[in-house]
């Protein structure tokens, strides 16, 4: 469990959040790469990762998978300020875009940044826009 923290503690605060469609050859490869990512991410941003949070790819709709349900948790606790996830379709598919930026939306009004950590998107800043 995170200990309650103080505005300039929670500064720097992020989720690592993990939702990656599991290989046949390989099944970790891609959970693997975004969390290695992310964790780059966060180091080259200055940013603590306080949870790295998985759930299993194929739930088109966040808050129906427990794992997003923890980051929104934490988000409304006013623990993080980001969240990192490798790319948009970790929050949702393309084909439910609407449900991500259902999402999004919610977190940015509880002052909580998404970044994305996939090296063409974290080039531009990593922001969802």
């Amino acid at each position: 469990m995170i200990s309650a923290r103080t505005p300039q503690d929670t500064a720097a605060v992020a989720v690592l959040y993990v939702c990656a469609d599991r290989g046949t050859l390989m099944p970790d490869l891609a959970a693997e790469r975004a969390k290695e990512e992310g964790r780059a991410f966060a180091q080259q941003h200055r940013l603590t990762v306080a949870e790295v949070i998985t759930d299993e790819y194929g739930e088109p709709d966040p808050a129906r998978r427990q794992g997003w349900q923890r980051v929104r948790e934490l988000a409304q606790a006013g623990t993080v300020t980001a969240v990192l996830v490798r790319w948009p379709a970790a929050i949702a598919p393309e084909v439910a875009h609407d449900l991500r930026h259902r999402e999004t939306n919610w977190l940015q009004e509880h002052g909580v940044r998404v970044r994305y950590t996939w090296a063409p998107l974290a080039k531009t800043g990593g922001e969802d826009r």
